[in-house]
């Protein structure tokens, strides 16, 4: 019986890896072969030198640059405006009302929220360009910090900020002695997180963007179209690498903030 049981654990912890890490080595691994046939379990002919020629060419180049560049623009500006409005609404009498509204961008998907505001950035001359993707994207990132932060403004954190004020302080010294300290690991977290919805956002991207932002998603599904496995896994490849490196950046934070002395 007790057999049967860890059998089972032991499967259900290995289909659990399986899922969560096949992924992260199924792809790359597609990315190094051009021959990866049944019944061998690993490619059969491995092909590091197609990265080069993936690589320099100036297409691809372009496309990382401006997925980096969004998604670091959508992270600075959605963090800290998602975490001053989630201020305003965690202590405003109808909280429950305005957090009911941040949750409107995810009511549809961001291809049908896209396509309803096509008209409003046609109207606007932001179709097409830079400028207007960023804009759509930081709507879902600062919607998405906003819902976020809400929580971490309690009361505790309101009788903090009062005591500052009674200790003769000002709104900015509670705001940078006592209060970002508080949100330091929040922060963070959230800035990884809304790096993430740009860097892996395709839908809003290919439609405010009408194929003229190509970032990485749109190349790999460029890639997928055009019956290109190889290609397709090299830019699948750079696309998931971003999020393993903050997912072990996250986890090491998360120790160091653990060995603190409290």
């Amino acid at each position: 019986m007790f057999e049967a049981r860890g059998t089972r654990r032991f499967l259900a912890v290995a289909a659990a890896l399986a899922f969560c890490l096949g992924p992260y080595l199924l792809v790359p691994l597609l990315s190094l072969t051009n021959n990866w046939r049944f019944p061998h379990l690993l490619p059969t002919d491995w092909q590091a030198q197609h990265w080069s020629h993936f690589l320099t060419g100036s297409a691809m180049v372009d496309s990382i640059g401006i997925s980096l560049l969004i998604s670091l623009l959508v992270c600075a500006v959605a963090t800290p405006l998602g975490f001053l409005a989630a201020r305003y609404v965690a202590y405003h009498p109808r909280r429950e009302q305005l957090l009911i509204t941040a949750y409107a961008p995810y009511v549809f998907s961001p291809v049908i929220l896209a396509t309803v505001l096509l008209y409003l950035y046609l109207k606007l001359d932001l179709v097409g360009s830079m400028l207007g993707v960023l804009a759509a994207q930081i709507m879902f990132a600062a919607g998405f910090a906003l819902i976020f932060f809400v929580p971490f403004w309690n009361d505790h954190k309101r009788r903090l900020e009062e005591l500052v004020y009674t200790l003769g302080g000002n709104r900015r010294q509670a705001f940078t002695q006592v209060l970002l300290p508080l949100f330091r690991e929040p922060l963070l977290i959230c800035a990884f997180q809304t790096f993430l919805i740009s860097w892996t956002q395709y839908g809003t991207t290919l439609l405010i963007g009408a194929g003229k932002v190509q970032t990485l998603p749109l190349k790999v599904y460029d890639f997928v179209a055009e019956a290109n496995p190889q290609y397709a896994a090299m830019a699948a490849t750079l696309l998931i690498l971003p999020p393993a490196l903050l997912i072990w950046f996250n986890r090491k934070l998360a120790l160091i903030s653990s060995q603190e002395p409290l």
